[in-house]
Parts: structure tokens; C-alpha cells; sequence
């Protein structure tokens, strides 16, 4: 419909390949059990779908921790499986985002096993590597992820410290080598010539770094040092990033895992249209449930990323968050949300299983094997209802969410009024709608511009209190979305709703009709001349 790049008007669908579908027996879903699903996501109306890790890795973070960037761990499969599965997305229009993580490696890496086997050795740089500060200890004053630790480790060895901004086994790469940085766009490369539309880049602010490591300020050093590495250094690393992806057609992209305290920090990252190109807004996933809160959130990213021609994203749930099904309390929340999420301004991200209401699972201590605490949100799709779920196994790698037997892709496709359809519906009519897909976003007070003349006087002008509103326009197309954010049923006459048709409501496939000015207790609705 529009002229725009393909990442601006896409939907991107995230898939976590060990809990999608297993299609060899061992509990855990591979890229396989992705290639047999693609006409799910057809179906659904989404346009990419993005790949977690699926690279060779000892799986201390499940992937996250990379012992060759340019293989496919067996678990997943081979390259060849890789390569079957972009060209068969490609064939059904779906491009292929794959997750890459250039902060760290595995410490099994061939690079860091070099690195680390003698000072003088070549590779010695190509990792972060400091003396004892004075009077002994880790070099500075920095802490790791999902532990109060220092984001340092001891080399009996070599007699100095290796950084580590997440799990000792995850050593950081040092992007102020050279050879380091060469080496790493030759990865990009390698996938880049294999068919792969872009990439989801795994906390990209990281990789630059002050040249003299100084200590984090002393009242936020109890923090994690992954929020607070702002550097003047990234932003020329990925300009040189950006410059390789724009040496390939058909629009390579890059979204940025920007793991920072504030947007305005986040939006830095985009640069002037030469850095990435998307980066991931995580305050939608904090964001109470509460009417203000939301408008406040879309009025500041919209100030964030409007006057700089930025565009935004927004995201309900991933891999390392509670899902909002689980967040929100009730089905009914999360049907609002999915309605609000693909109606703003920005590219929205799924997370595989959403758009069945998935919950998070609950996980015995026996069975917890993430670092980080994240096994829930993780668990297996379950694709019918019988006892495996579609799965080989009956007891895959974790356990099933909740109500697996119901909430099932199988049972929902067949019930017009389940989520699923509700997504499939409004998926259906962003595509439909240049206003939905790209248009611009004025949230909704008093009088909109643009309305015909001769309404009826006396309507209020304000909204009921707990009710968002906003409107999407591009030229002539127009439409209005209205969300309830209380648990009771209220009354709206307000000049923009005014001779408006229902086209979706987030509880009723049968919704169309006038808007008669009601809406139900958490209902969302979506509204069209």
C-alpha cells in the first residue's frame, strides 16, 4: 500500500525454536518444527518472523551464549534446515529476522579459547581483558545480570580478568579490536548471503565501551551495568553496521535490543536514519494496566520518536518477560491489548503463543533451568489438544502452560470467537488500511481535525475516565480505536465517534454495526467511517 520499507508496515512474529515444535523426539522444538508451522503464520496475517539463537552453543543461556556464529547447533538442525526455512518463508512472503548476539560469545568460542591462552596471543584483544585494580580485586566496580556478582572473572592462567556482563560463561567481545569488529561483519555476512532479511541485535548498546572501564556511579552501582553502558563509541560501530546492511538489496534491517533507562537514550540509537533502523521500546512491557499510564507512555514515544523521524515499536511480551496474558490478569485484558498493540503507530513484535492467550507456565524447582529465571514464559507451544499436544513427546524440555488441553492452537482455530481469530481479524485490517499500517496517530480529547460539518452539538468533549482513545489517519482513510481499561461497562459521546461503524471489538466476532456509544467491561474497539 505504501512506499515505505517493509519494516515500517510489518508485523514480526518472534519464535523461540526450542519451545515451537519438536519434530525429532528430544522435547525440544527445531527449525524443522518452524519450516511445518510457516502456513500457521501465513495464516495468522503476520509478515516476518524472527529466530531466536539457533547457533552452535553449550546452551549456558540457551543460545545466547555463541560458540560459532556461522553453524546451526544440532539441536535446531543443520544448515540446510536453516537454508530450507528462509526460502520457504520467502516463498510465502514472510521475511527472516535472525537474532545475533554481538556483546559476547561463548567462552567455548574458538576466539576466546586463543584469547585467553596467552597474553601475547593474537586474539588476546579480541576480548576485554584488565589487571587487578589497586590493592586486588575485579577491576572496577561493575555487576552482572541476574546476580549482585562483579562482571569479572579471575584467570588463574594469564593472571587478569575477563568481563563478563552476564554469566561467566558469556565473556564480552571487544569491539575496539579491529580484527574483532572485521570479524563479526563477516558473521552478518555469511547470514546476509544466506537469504536473512535483517536482524534482532542482542543488547547493541553494549558493544561499545568506555576505553578505561570507570567505575559506575556509587548509587546505582547495586544495578546491573547493562543499563547504564551509554556510549558515544556504539554509535560509530553501528553507522559501520548500518553501511554494511545498505550494501545489500531489498531492505536489510537491524532492531536494537537498547536495554536503557530512558527513550530519549533509546531513540539515540536510530541516529540520523544511518544506525539501526528500529529499536525496541521495553516500556510497554512495565506499563500498568490503567488508562493514564498508557497515554502518558504513547505521548512520550510519539515525542521521542516523531520530531526526528524515528519510528517506533512496540511489544506486549518476549522471551524474557512475563507474558502479558499472565501480566494482565485475564483474557479479556490481554484481548484489549492485542487490539491496542496492532493499532499504534510503529511496528509491533509478537511473541509466538500470544495469539492463543498463552500464560506463563508454572515450573517446578526441579524442573527451573534458566539462569535468569525465565523458564515460564518459555514453555512449549501446544499445537492441539491431545496429550503431546502435537509435540512427539508428552514431557518436552518444559513443562506445558496452563490449560493446554483448551488453549491450544487446534481448539481456537476452530472457534471463530477465540483470540486467535481476534488477532487474525486485526491483522486483517491493519493490512487493509493504509491508516492502520502507516498513517499518523493524534490521540483522542476534544475536537479531532478533519470531521465533517453539521454534528450534533453539546457532546462532550473529553473522554470517561479509565478510556483511551486515538485516531489513525492517512488522507481519506480513517480510524478510531477505543480501549477500556476498567472492569465496567462505559458510555462515550464523543464528536469523533460520531456516525462511526464497529469494525472489530476485542470480545465479539459479530461486532459490526454501528457505534452506539458502549462499551463493555474491557472490550477495545476498533471504529471506521
Amino acid at each position: 500500500m505504501t512506499d515505505l520499507p517493509w519494516w515500517k508496515t510489518a508485523v514480526v512474529y518472534q519464535i523461540y525454536p526450542r519451545s515451537y515444535l519438536d519434530t525429532d523426539g528430544d522435547g525440544v522444538g527445531d527449525l524443522e518444527g518452524v519450516r511445518r508451522r510457516l502456513d500457521h503464520l501465513k495464516w495468522l496475517g503476520v509478515d516476518a518472523l524472527w529466530l531466536s539463537p539457533v547457533y552452535r552453543s553449550p546452551m549456558a543461556d540457551f543460545g545466547y551464549d555463541v560458540s560459532d556464529y556461522c553453524d546451526v547447533d544440532p539441536v535446531f538442525g543443520d544448515l540446510a534446515a536453516a537454508d530450507t526455512l528462509i526460502g520457504e518463508a520467502h516463498d510465502r512472503g514472510l521475511k527472516v529476522i535472525l537474532d545475533w548476539v554481538p556483546n559476547h560469545s561463548s567462552e567455548q568460542h574458538p576466539w576466546f579459547v586463543e584469547s585467553r591462552s596467552s597474553r601475547d596471543n593474537p586474539k588476546r584483544d579480541w576480548y576485554v581483558w584488565r589487571d587487578s585494580a589497586p590493592g586486588g580485586g575485579p577491576p572496577n566496580n561493575w555487576v552482572r545480570s541476574w546476580s549482585d556478582q562483579p562482571a569479572w572473572t579471575w584467570d588463574e592462567a594469564t593472571g587478569q580478568w575477563y568481563l563478563h556482563c552476564f554469566l561467566p560463561e558469556q565473556p564480552d567481545l571487544n569491539w575496539a579490536d579491529p580484527g574483532l569488529e572485521a570479524a563479526m561483519h563477516d558473521v552478518l555476512r555469511f547470514w546476509l548471503d544466506r537469504g536473512v532479511d535483517g536482524f534482532r541485535m542482542d543488547v547493541i548498546h553494549l558493544i561499545g565501551k568506555a576505553p578505561d572501564l570507570p567505575d559506575d556511579p556509587p548509587e546505582l552501582a547495586a544495578l546491573s551495568h547493562v543499563p547504564l553502558n551509554h556510549r558515544p563509541e556504539t554509535h560509530v560501530l553501528l553507522r559501520r553496521l548500518r553501511s554494511l546492511l545498505d550494501e545489500y538489496p531489498g531492505d536489510r534491517m537491524a532492531v536494537g535490543e537498547v536495554y536503557l533507562l530512558e527513550t530519549s537514550q533509546v531513540v539515540s540509537y536510530l541516529g540520523d536514519d544511518d544506525e539501526l533502523h528500529l529499536a525496541f521500546n521495553f516500556l510497554s512491557l512495565y506499563t500498568p494496566w490503567r488508562a493514564d499510564r498508557w497515554r502518558g507512555l504513547i505521548e512520550a514515544i510519539e515525542a521521542e520518536h516523531d520530531p526526528v523521524g524515528a519510528w517506533p515499536t512496540w511489544v506486549l511480551s518476549n522471551h524474557d518477560n512475563q507474558r502479558h496474558r499472565t501480566r494482565l490478569g485475564s483474557e479479556r485484558r490481554a484481548r484489549a491489548a492485542a487490539v491496542m498493540l496492532l493499532t499504534l503507530r510503529g511496528t509491533p513484535f509478537l511473541y509466538a503463543g500470544e495469539e492463543i492467550g498463552l500464560e506463563d507456565a508454572v515450573i517446578p524447582a526441579d524442573r527451573v533451568v534458566d539462569p535468569g529465571g525465565r523458564d515460564g514464559c518459555r514453555a512449549p507451544i501446544p499445537w492441539d489438544s491431545g496429550p503431546s499436544h502435537g509435540w512427539p513427546v508428552e514431557d518436552p524440555w518444559l513443562p506445558w502452560p496452563p490449560d493446554a488441553a483448551t488453549v491450544n492452537v487446534a481448539t481456537e482455530r476452530d472457534d471463530a470467537d477465540s483470540i486467535l481469530h481476534l488477532y487474525r481479524r486485526v491483522l486483517d485490517a491493519r493490512r487493509a488500511s493504509i491508516a492502520l499500517c502507516s498513517g499518523e496517530l493524534a490521540l483522542l480529547d476534544g475536537l479531532p481535525d478533519g470531521l465533517p460539518e453539521g454534528l450534533p452539538e453539546g457532546l462532550p468533549e473529553g473522554l470517561p475516565d479509565g478510556l483511551l482513545g486515538y485516531e489513525r489517519r492517512s488522507g481519506d482513510d480513517r480510524r478510531v480505536v477505543l480501549i477500556n481499561f476498567t472492569h465496567s461497562p462505559v458510555s462515550i459521546h464523543h464528536v469523533a465517534t460520531t456516525g462511526l461503524t464497529v469494525e472489530i471489538s476485542s470480545l465479539r466476532a459479530d461486532a459490526a454495526g454501528p457505534f452506539a456509544g458502549q462499551l463493555d467491561a474491557d472490550e477495545a474497539v476498533v471504529l471506521r467511517p
